[in-house]
């Protein structure tokens, strides 16, 4: 392969650490909120997870693009991340089924990267000092400079980001000759989440996260979905004010990620920003229900608090986080209602959760 030489690029996060680095991609710079991902493949999916929105990623797998891109493994209309963190990045790729390299790829999505980064050094330190605040840029090195453009970057909590990827219309999924219709509230729904309630016979109308509940009702769907997103969830009022009324509708409801947060929300529970978040392909859940594990595909920044859980008698907890004792599942003990903070169609990740959508056709059938 024909050496490419690469100029320097800069990774200054918002205590004043600096990490040196390589450019690739375009020139440029990306600000936003730092996180990493721990999984090994899947690289693709998470860059279009419009669940990151906004957010600078570190990659902690040593080599990223090696297997290039495809098309239709996005999970959305484009790459959502603002910037890359990694260690290699590799310019060619060796799957025959791929049909570009990742550097063109983060070019035609005028994205920037930096790489050639210590990630494992990063990593640690935002793991020490929690999520924070990061610039990167393949412009210039100046950080003095880039240091005041960073303090212009708002933080993340209080930030309502769900409007910046949710559909702007109303559209239609699967087989309109389907049994089972399902009203989605789009938060930033991931493509294969969709693909998992289709593949199980349901027919699906996607709706902007502004539809009022009287509008999704006016379709008479079977259930309704709330989808993942980015964002602080207590930003949202009127999504809340909405998931409130679709919850007292008596059709069954199921929320992932951030439409988990919201349904909590709902019901009085308050969220809160957690110290790093979980993202990657192998977080344990416990199912309370049955006492299995499962190993889980997670990307949140936020959690619901248990305390608020404990003093209502009408949520009960589901699912917790085998790591630190976090909540990863409710459901509604008055309602047809449930929702977990992981993400069960697993893309990428394992398939254990998918029995979930399993357990939601059949709240609908049996309702």
């Amino acid at each position: 392969m024909k050496y490419i030489k690469k100029k320097s690029a800069v990774l200054l996060l918002q205590d004043g650490t600096i990490f040196h680095g390589k450019a690739n991609g375009i020139e440029g710079i990306a600000t936003g909120e730092l996180c990493f991902n721990t999984g090994m493949t899947g690289y693709q999916e998470v860059f279009t997870d419009p669940s990151y929105y906004g957010q600078l990623m570190i990659t902690t797998n040593a080599h990223i693009g090696n297997y290039g891109t495809k098309e239709d493994e996005e999970e959305s209309n484009g790459m959502k991340i603002a910037g890359l963190v990694c260690k290699n990045f590799n310019n060619g790729f060796s799957r025959a089924a791929g049909d570009c390299d990742l550097n063109s790829y983060f070019i035609k999505q005028k994205k920037v990267v930096i790489s050639d980064v210590d990630t494992r050094a990063v990593v640690r330190h935002i793991r020490d000092k929690g999520a924070m605040n990061a610039i990167i840029s393949t412009t210039y090195t100046d950080t003095d400079k880039l240091m005041k453009l960073l303090e212009e970057v708002p933080t993340m909590e209080g930030l309502e980001l769900s409007s910046s990827v949710s559909t702007p219309k109303t559209y239609f999924f699967g087989d309109e000759n389907s049994k089972i219709r399902i009203a989605v509230l789009d938060l930033g729904v991931k493509r294969n989440i969709l693909k998992c309630m289709t593949e199980r016979g349901c027919y699906l109308k996607v709706f902007p996260m502004n539809t009022t509940y009287e509008q999704m009702k006016e379709w008479n769907p079977d259930g309704f979905f709330l989808s993942n997103g980015p964002g602080d969830p207590a930003a949202m009022p009127n999504v809340i004010k909405q998931v409130k009324k679709i919850t007292s509708d008596g059709k069954p409801v199921f929320g992932i990620c951030l439409g988990h947060q919201a349904l909590a929300l709902s019901e009085g529970i308050s969220t809160y920003k957690m110290h790093n978040g979980h993202r990657g392909i192998n977080h344990p859940v416990k199912n309370l229900s049955t006492g299995k594990a499962e190993v889980t595909s997670q990307n949140h920044g936020f959690g619901i608090s248990q305390e608020d859980i404990n003093n209502n008698s009408n949520v009960e907890i589901t699912h917790i986080n085998l790591n630190d004792g976090t909540i990863e599942g409710i459901r509604l003990l008055d309602k047809n209602c449930f929702s977990v903070q992981y993400h069960p169609e697993s893309s990428p990740g394992p398939h254990d959760s998918r029995y979930l959508f399993d357990d939601f056709i059949s709240n609908i059938e049996n309702n």
